[in-house]
């Protein structure tokens, strides 16, 4: 369906001041835009052509003292006219796109075995666990995204402006309070113990509510959701880890997380499923769960290993 010309102009331009950022790389859909209508395509190339030269333009535009100084300009025909409004508004427009705040990002990090909680600007929270790190924004504070590790969200919840979380390829928009998110090789799960979180708005658009769990697969775009004790969620930041069938090189990946030491598990047991609820302890002590995981653990240079009984 073709835009209406307003509203086709009002496209073109957009596409000339984004495509004044040196950050600008949607050349694809940009194509695509250009040749889904030949109208396109005319808004386009004559907004192109009253923004040229408008560096220029923009380098020697007077001050205020200079316009007041300037006398009344001669009468112009209507074509001087349009090309001079429509450069005007190219200025005014990119001008107003120069000041729009930018991205301003900072990381906060864990080292493995180190925890922290950092509180945003809006009182909300992000706890941290070992071997974690969350990108965030000053420009843009109700984002986060999650390069790594494991973090609990606890949002002050703004139904205007819903906080929203990455991880990998998957999108989570807040709408509740406290949510745990994993991410580790490719692999995303999504508890929930207060309020709830939509995953993938725009394609699953599942929605989690509280005492559920999400587990999600970056590379095969497989999800399955199930039902968790909303006192389970995070139970990492009471030193208690509680699984329902995960497999033995998840337990091994989350317990090394936590400590900051290695814990490898043998490719025999790798897979093996475990269920139950490991209180953990000192790091000192860490042998005393090999019976509870039903295996033998044995110290080296590199760390623990699980082993088979």
């Amino acid at each position: 369906m073709a835009q209406e010309p307003a509203m086709t102009e009002q496209t073109a331009l957009d596409w000339i001041i984004r495509q004044r950022d040196p950050g600008f790389d949607d050349w694809g859909a940009f194509v695509l835009w250009l040749e889904a209508d030949p109208a396109h395509a005319d808004a386009y190339h004559a907004m192109a052509a009253a923004d040229k030269g408008l560096d220029d333009l923009l380098t020697s535009l007077p001050t205020v003292q200079e316009m007041t100084a300037m006398p009344e300009p001669a009468r112009l025909n209507r074509r001087a006219w349009i090309g001079g409004a429509l450069a005007a508004s190219i200025v005014a427009a990119v001008s107003l796109y120069l000041y729009v705040p930018r991205s301003d990002p900072w990381a906060v990090e864990t080292a493995p075995g180190v925890r922290r909680t950092v509180t945003l600007a809006d009182g909300s929270n992000i706890a941290l666990n070992g071997g974690t790190r969350v990108m965030l924004d000053h420009a843009n504070p109700r984002t986060a995204s999650l390069e790594r590790g494991e973090a609990m969200f606890t949002i002050s919840h703004d139904p205007d402006h819903p906080f929203e979380v990455q991880a990998g390829e998957t999108r989570l928009v807040d709408i509740g309070t406290a949510f745990n998110v994993l991410r580790d090789n490719g692999q995303i799960d999504i508890a929930v113990s207060e309020g709830a979180v939509l995953y993938n708005p725009g394609r699953e658009a599942v929605r989690i509510d509280a005492g559920h769990r999400l587990h999600a697969d970056d590379k095969t775009g497989t999800y399955m959701l199930d039902d968790i004790p909303g006192s389970t969620v995070a139970g990492w930041r009471q030193g208690r880890l509680v699984y329902d069938g995960q497999s033995l090189e998840r337990v091994a990946a989350d317990l090394s997380r936590y400590y900051g030491i290695n814990i490898a598990v043998t490719p025999a047991i790798a897979g093996q499923g475990f269920r139950g609820v490991l209180s953990l302890p000192p790091k000192e002590k860490i042998e005393t769960l090999a019976p509870i995981l039903n295996v033998n653990m044995r110290q080296d240079a590199m760390g623990w290993i699980l082993t088979p009984r």
